[in-house]
Order: C-alpha cells, then structure tokens, then sequence
C-alpha cells in the first residue's frame, strides 16, 4: 500500500492527464454522435476537448438529454383515443374553413404532431388575468369528478393562494386533484405553494425535481405547458401563469397582459392526454378512468371550430413548433401576423420569415416595448435588422407589457399556446400550443393583434442605426448569449 501511495505520488500527473484526457474524448465523441444541432455538438466538444474534466462532469450534468431517453419509449397521445369518437369528430379537409392552401399544412401536422385534427370545438379568447382568473376560479369550483392543472409558475401570493385554497375545498368535497408546476418556475415565489397545496390534501408535484440533489442536469429543461381540465369536458390552455401580477386590482397601473383561452368539446381530451402523460413521468402515477377522460363527448357544438393540440419539447416532439411555423410561413400567401415576448428566432426560421416577405406577404412582427427580461430584449434588438432588411415590418408595442403568444396566417389558419419564438421553447422547454383552423377565430386574433400595431412605433433599421454604439454593443454581447437565454 504504501509502495502504491508513493508510486501514485510520484506519477499523479500522468495518470491525471490520461484520465481527462479519455474522459473529454468519450464526452466529445458523446456529443458529436447525439446532438442534432450543430451548433450544440460544436460547443460540446470545444468544451469537452478544451477543458477535459470541467467539460467531461459538465457534459454529463447537463448535457446529456436524458429526458428523450425515458419519454420516447411512451405510447403515443393518439391510441387513448376510442375508434368510435375519431370517426365521429375526425377532421379530413380544412380548405372549406380555413383557405384552400392549408390543406398541405394540415399534412404536415398530421405529420409532426401526435394529435389529429378534431371538429366541433369551442374556444373563447380570454383577455388578461381579470377576464382569465375568474373563469378559471369558477370551473375549479364547479368540478365534480376532477382537477387537472399544469403551470410554469404558481406564486404563492394573493391569487396563487386563492387558487390554492379553491384546489383544497374541491379535494375536500371528493373531486379528484393533480396539480404539476414545473420544478424551476416553482421558485418565483417563496414559499413554494406547493407546501400550502400538499398540506391540504392536493396530490401535487414537480416537474423536473433535482436529480440526486443535482439541479442543474434538468435546470435548462422545463415545463411551460399552462393547462386547466375539468371533469375531462372543460379546459384552458395559453399563455398565462398564476401570478397576482396579471390582475389589474393587485398591479394597478402595472398591470401585464396576456391572452388565455377556454374551451370546450373533443380538443379537451388532448389536453387531457398531453397532461396525463406529463404527470405520469413525473410522478409514475397513471391516470385512468372517465372521472379522467369523459367517456362520452356530450353536446357537440353544431358550427364547432377545427383545432389540434402541438405538444412540443426534448423529447420525441422535438421541433414540432418549429416545423408548424415553417410550414405555415412555407404556405402563407397574403399577410402573417406574430406577436411575441420573446422573439429570437433562428436562422432557419429568420429565413423562411424573410423568403415569405420578399415574396410578397406582408409580414407583421410585434415585440414588447416594456420588456421584463432586459437581456433577452437586448438579444431581440440586436437581430432584427436582419429582418427588417428583407422587408418584414417590426413594430414595438407601447403601454404595459403583453406576454401573449399568437400567430395568425391568411386570415384562416392560427397558432397559439405557450410556446415563444426562442431557442428556449424550441428546443428546451416542453410546451403545448393550439392549431386552430377557423376565418372567424383568426380574425378576432388579428383585429387584436393590429390593434397594439395601431399604438406600436415601427422599428427601422435608421431606428436601429441611431442607437448609440455602447447599446449595440451590449445587445450584441447579449445576442451570443441568445441560445442559452
């Protein structure tokens, strides 16, 4: 033993070098062999190869995407369906409702999502946290059978405990209550609710707890997804958190915006699905049973509206926004509009952008004028010339901050939901949007959405170019940092 110590003493350098140096390669070759972005498998390696240890341990904390690896090997969200309730609500053609050119569109989706088109939906925009929270209160304490809520962030403040306190009297009087907040999102406030939510009775979890106390191997991977089902017949989806910060007699003057929307009919057993197997990785638990998935679809809507859900994240729906707003920019013919608070796309889709401009479509952007993240504004200002060149029109929007995510194409075909256009919602976080295939639905996003144009001040690339240079340097430095924000 002591010959060993002192032979290890002597040559503890050289077997340190072989060991990082065998631990960067397999890292580097890991990366390589599995990344799909190259500009991530680039990365990788440089810090593998270059920093071999540091890189190596790094690597595997947070780089591996492990979460691909267990969600993959799920069924797929279609097979819950019953034969009998596809036939009756599946939809074949969109052309009559929405345009003739989404026809393709609709392939494509069939294509990228898990979910088919189904008819005979109802959806009621929901503006703001005073229009948003009440409907949601008052289904929550209509339920009879069950609960299903998915957030990003729920504060624990004023209306995070009423929201709180309603989930523990439906638990009380016998419904059935899941409550799943991302594990990151959880730490906006503290305490965590979720304290106040399992002290009541209410089976709640999070979404990417630590893995063996380690939080950084899932700190970059979250849950975005916003749903409420009830009773498997009633749901909300968007963009909305539960944050007092959205309702305007807590914020006043300060309030933020947003939009939220409720529906009803076939589209609430996807949402249903989507957070089934979301809660089922997390917690292991299975959700079964019509207190879950209503059994039957009830009174359908006679002019119901066509719609899918997109789920979208690490995992086998990788790219699945991305690719619909491709295709939909690929298929557009007069007029896309997209209002979003985080606008940092890549340059895939800063190209299909800028072709669908210099084609002739009119091509509206709209980006926060008051932003609450300083840095991914700064990143945002710093790429958008390279749209304006190619003629799309960027307008800044004046007043309070909007968090509303919505994209409308030719006035027939829409996209909303959770997802931003950021390398974060793209490829990190899971989230869920709405397919909507409906003129009239569209045209209530538009008036909306060219409404905050109407107030906006366009940004040109003189607006740019007055900026001092310190500020273009600094939304340049932030730019770069633009994967990882």
């Amino acid at each position: 033993m002591t010959e060993l110590h002192a032979l290890f003493s002597e040559y503890w350098p050289h077997v340190l070098f072989m060991v990082s140096g065998v631990a960067g390669t397999a890292a580097a070759v890991h990366a390589a062999m599995t990344k799909q972005d190259v500009r991530a498998a680039v990365a990788w390696v440089g810090v593998a190869l270059f920093s071999p240890i540091f890189g190596a341990v790094l690597y595997l904390v947070a780089g591996i995407n492990r979460v691909r690896k267990q969600r993959i090997t799920q069924p797929r969200a279609g097979t819950i369906y019953a034969e009998d309730v596809i036939e009756r609500v599946l939809v074949q053609d969109v052309s009559a409702v929405a345009g003739a050119q989404f026809s393709t569109l609709k392939v494509l989706g069939d294509r990228v999502s898990h979910f088919k088109v189904l008819n005979f939906n109802e959806i009621q925009k929901l503006r703001g946290g005073d229009e948003t929270y009440p409907a949601m209160l008052a289904a929550i304490r209509r339920a009879t059978q069950s609960i299903a809520l998915q957030t990003y962030i729920f504060d624990h403040d004023v209306l995070g405990a009423e929201f709180a306190q309603a989930l523990i009297e439906a638990r009380a009087r016998g419904v059935q209550v899941r409550v799943l907040i991302d594990a990151v999102g959880s730490k906006y406030s503290r305490p965590p609710i979720i304290h106040m939510l399992l002290k009541g009775g209410v089976q709640a979890a999070l979404f990417m707890r630590p893995l063996f106390g380690l939080r950084l191997a899932y700190a970059n991977l979250r849950s975005h997804r916003k749903l409420l089902v009830i009773d498997g017949v009633h749901g909300f989806t968007g963009g909305m958190n539960i944050r007092a910060g959205f309702l305007s007699a807590v914020a006043k003057t300060d309030v933020t915006q947003d939009t939220h929307f409720e529906l009803k009919g076939p589209i609430v057993h996807q949402l249903i699905i989507s957070f089934a197997h979301d809660w089922q990785f997390t917690t292991q638990e299975k959700l079964k049973g019509p207190e879950w998935f209503a059994p039957a679809l009830g009174q359908l809507a006679e002019q119901g509206i066509p719609m899918r859900c997109v789920a979208s994240g690490p995992d086998s729906t990788l790219g699945s926004t991305h690719n619909m707003l491709l295709g939909a920019l690929s298929v557009a013919q007069r007029h896309v509009r997209i209002q979003s608070p985080y606008f940092l796309p890549d340059l895939v889709l800063i190209a299909a952008l800028s072709t669908a401009a210099r084609r002739g479509v009119v091509v509206d952007i709209v980006v926060p004028g008051a932003n609450n993240l300083k840095l991914v504004n700064a990143a945002m200002m710093a790429q958008l010339d390279q749209l304006i060149l190619t003629g799309c029109r960027v307008w800044q929007a004046q007043g309070n901050f909007d968090h509303s995510k919505l994209c409308t194409v030719d006035g027939g075909w829409s996209y909303v939901g959770s997802s931003n256009i950021d390398p974060r919602s793209l490829r990190l976080n899971f989230e869920l949007d709405l397919e909507v295939y409906d003129r009239g639905f569209a045209a209530g996003l538009e008036n909306q959405i060219d409404t905050v144009i109407a107030r906006a001040e366009r940004i040109t690339i003189r607006t740019l170019r007055r900026q001092p240079f310190w500020l273009r340097l600094r939304n340049k430095v932030a730019w770069l940092a633009s994967p990882y924000l």
